[in-house]
């Protein structure tokens, strides 16, 4: 490998783009394609830098299969960059092959770099349970400074999900300190926003009074109470370690949370009908849909709350004499988990949305409209290179609407 060509390599080690590119930028043989491309890539450009990266692939030829090996994994680090995780299973098994020649080679450092992209890519399709997997087999030791911050990102986000805030921190630690020792200021920044994330309030506790806003470790400290937890951020319910998740039970949900809300009042059938079956002119079909679900409700709740008929409607009542409490999303609206997902600040294709939140892209697109006419997003692009964007929302943090968040347990 020629001077030129080293040069520009251990700039980007430290993360000078720059001063990586003026080396190779007049070159078009392969090792420079690929530098090239992963230099650009870090200036934001991952179009472009997807494309000189996949030039560089096909140049080598078919004896230099670690270099092609390289190339698949810098292409599949800009694709999760640009949000591009709807991904072929094709193209999931070219990193799974790339990992395995990496291995071959003995080029440890790349290959843990190709599971470490896996691992991402499943924690923003919120497969948490598969990510965690994935995370516990690789072999972390000895592992460069920006590799072992990336792994400690990925369990510090397993944890933060689960709302394991001590294990979260220990991660964050761990993280910030390889990372002041890669001395790559992108990674440093990602850790400092992770751990400013930790003090933002994440939820709001509603009050007869008004709400009160919470941060993860006061989320993580009132699920493990002993209270009636009605939480509509994860759409489940609580008491202690007895838990029930409703998020695929909308009507059940929609039921117990205008429940709690009254609590210790009762709320009137046609409230009732209305919040469930979302119409304002019931007959005597939806009397009888909502006594039929409120017998779903009362046998789900029975090892943690009674509802009682009044002489208007239903009233919960705790067992124990617990407490209820309701825990509202941070951001208030049907399109809160969108609003999280784009709080990144990356561009996201519509159809990457879907895949992530697990609807249609007619959903996700109907939902986009709204917050576009509203002047929350933007669009850029035209047809399939159309991307969506929001301004990063620093006031709270949004981890509790990311998608499929663990159940409560």
């Amino acid at each position: 490998m020629d001077s030129l060509i080293t040069a520009s390599a251990r700039a980007l080690a430290v993360g000078d783009a720059l001063g990586a590119l003026k080396r190779v930028a007049l070159r078009d043989d392969p090792p420079a394609l690929a530098l090239r491309g992963i230099a650009i890539a870090q200036l934001g450009e991952h179009a472009r830098a997807r494309e000189l990266l996949r030039r560089a692939a096909r140049s080598f030829g078919a004896h230099e299969a670690l270099a092609q090996a390289r190339c698949v994994v810098a292409d599949a680090e800009v694709a999760l960059a640009q949000r591009d995780i709807k991904g072929s299973l094709q193209s999931q098994r070219a990193l799974a092959a790339a990992a395995a020649t990496l291995d071959v080679h003995a080029d440890h450092a790349n290959a843990l770099q190709a599971r470490l992209i896996a691992v991402r890519r499943l924690l923003l399709l919120g497969r948490l349970a598969d990510a965690e997997a994935a995370l516990v087999r690789l072999d972390a030791r000895g592992l460069p400074p920006a590799l072992a911050a990336v792994a400690a990102l990925c369990a510090a986000e397993l944890a933060l999900r689960s709302l394991r805030i001590g294990p979260a921190r220990a991660a964050l630690a761990h993280a910030q300190e390889a990372a002041d020792r890669a001395s790559v200021p992108a990674l440093q920044a990602e850790v400092s926003q992770v751990l400013t994330a930790l003090d933002r309030p994440a939820a709001r506790r509603l009050l007869a009074s008004g709400e009160q806003a919470l941060r993860l470790d006061e989320v993580a400290a009132l699920l493990a109470s002993d209270a009636l937890v009605v939480d509509a951020c994860r759409r489940g319910l609580s008491a202690g370690a007895d838990g029930r998740p409703l998020a695929r039970r909308p009507v059940l949900f929609a039921l117990v949370l205008a429940l709690a809300q009254a609590w210790p009042g009762d709320v009137d059938r046609e409230t009732l009908i209305e919040r469930a079956f979302r119409t304002r002119h019931p007959d005597e079909t939806h009397r009888a849909r909502l006594r039929v679900e409120m017998g779903r409700l009362r046998a789900l709740v029975k090892t943690m709350a009674q509802i009682e008929a009044t002489a208007r409607g239903f009233t919960l009542r705790p067992l124990a004499g617990r407490a209820v409490v309701v825990l509202a999303p941070p951001i208030a609206g049907d399109q809160a988990a969108l609003l999280a997902l784009l709080s990144d600040g990356a561009a996201w294709s519509t159809s990457a949305l879907a895949l992530a939140l697990g609807a249609s892209q007619r959903t996700v697109q109907r939902a986009l409209a709204g917050l576009e006419a509203k002047g929350t997003v933007r669009a850029i692009g035209q047809a399939r290179s159309r991307r969506w964007l929001a301004p990063p929302l620093a006031g709270f943090t949004t981890i509790l609407l990311l998608p499929a968040a663990l159940p409560i347990e």
